[in-house]
């Protein structure tokens, strides 16, 4: 392969999934374009903004083992750029003493050793003021946790790609893709070749599948991404030590509410909910759902006092969702050169490091480092339609 539009591997969709996949790759001296639709940077997915919570609180052990790697893989990425890209605040986990959501994610810091501190409804309000936990709330703190700087994570990486030889070409959407030995990769202003193509194509995922005959059970659902300000300049601010929050539940919804410390926005916080809207990508804006906004502003009232339970910016960020909210890492079952990484259902970001190290195995036709049965299509085996 010597001309100039041949490669080892082409990246679609240049989200952290992509960025991290592209940047794993060029670290394997693969020859490796990554092709992104939109011109970079852009916030029209799910990768764009300033912050992530950075967590091994989960309910599921796998999850909490494969972030051990990654908090050592973004520490590498610090290293190598000499940029700041996570800060450690802890994240407050809170919901009901005998919910099942909130003794999983207890359990699962226990069993694998993870720092934490256990908060009860006498001490609680010492650690964390401003704060009003629900009667028959528990509350613990995953120590280690924090917030990522996601546009910076995004930025860096891109970068350093681009310093190991690999090519970023954004606006340039993909129009077809042809598999075979070497697939051919169609653009709005080229044709590409390459001997594997990796698909993080975010909430677009099943509009570049479809070229393979292969769909996902994907749905694509926006989140009104809220800021609430503080009645009290700082009360809630990161250099007060105010943690990142998790509700598993609670009086106003079963599903999770999920805050970060006044940062980015000085005298905002940001809390949301973690879910939405379905939509269509390309017409988001159309999508005008409230009533997630509705439920956080009763949360607010009853739960965090020193704040205005009235969001005071209102930004959106688009979730790719599975039916179970566990990822889709797998290579497409007829043609192993296509690979595909999805339905990061509003959790993915903080794993960007360990994705696009596994994305890259596989690819190469490695043996991946981590037992990825819980993320194979063929757990949707009744539900997926093929074409092939």
């Amino acid at each position: 392969m010597s001309t100039e539009g041949e490669y080892e591997c082409i990246v679609i969709g240049a989200g952290v999934q992509g960025s991290f996949t592209a940047y794993q790759l060029a670290q394997r001296d693969k020859k490796t374009l990554l092709l992104e639709q939109f011109v970079l940077p852009h916030s029209r997915g799910s990768s764009h903004g300033q912050t992530r919570i950075i967590r091994k609180a989960y309910e599921q052990d796998f999850y909490t083992h494969m972030m051990e790697e990654c908090y050592e893989l973004w520490a590498q990425l610090e290293r190598e750029a000499g940029v700041k890209l996570y800060r450690q605040t802890g994240l407050l986990v809170m919901g009901p003493e005998s919910s099942q959501s909130y003794q999983l994610i207890k359990n699962t810091l226990h069993r694998n050793k993870v720092p934490m501190v256990i908060l009860n409804q006498e001490n609680f309000s010492q650690h964390i003021p401003h704060v009003n936990l629900a009667e028959g709330d528990g509350a613990v703190v995953d120590i280690s946790a924090g917030v990522l700087y996601a546009d910076r994570a995004l930025k860096t990486v891109q970068g350093q790609f681009q310093k190991l030889g690999g090519v970023i070409r954004d606006k340039e959407k993909v129009t077809d893709i042809k598999p075979g030995s070497v697939v051919t990769v169609s653009t709005s202003a080229g044709v590409y070749r390459a001997k594997s193509v990796v698909i993080t194509a975010g909430p677009w995922a099943n509009r570049l599948l479809v070229h393979t005959g292969l769909q996902l059970p994907l749905k694509v659902v926006k989140i009104n991404v809220c800021y609430w300000r503080e009645k009290v300049p700082g009360s809630y601010n990161v250099k007060q030590r105010f943690p990142c929050f998790l509700l598993t539940e609670g009086e106003e919804s079963k599903e999770n509410i999920y805050g970060l410390p006044s940062n980015e926005y000085p005298g905002l916080v940001k809390i949301c909910y973690h879910a939405g809207a379905e939509t269509d990508p390309d017409q988001r804006d159309r999508q005008t759902d409230r009533s997630d906004i509705d439920i956080l502003q009763r949360y607010i009232a009853r739960c965090l006092p020193g704040l205005v339970p009235e969001p005071a910016v209102v930004e959106s960020c688009l979730y790719t969702q599975t039916p179970d909210h566990h990822f889709v890492l797998d290579c497409h079952p007829v043609y192993s050169n296509i690979v595909f990484g999805a339905g990061f259902s509003g959790h993915g970001f903080k794993f960007g490091p360990i994705i696009g190290k596994l994305l890259c195995e596989l690819s190469l036709g490695e043996v991946p480092s981590y037992d990825l049965s819980p993320f194979r299509i063929r757990r949707f085996q009744t539900k997926t339609k093929s074409a092939l």
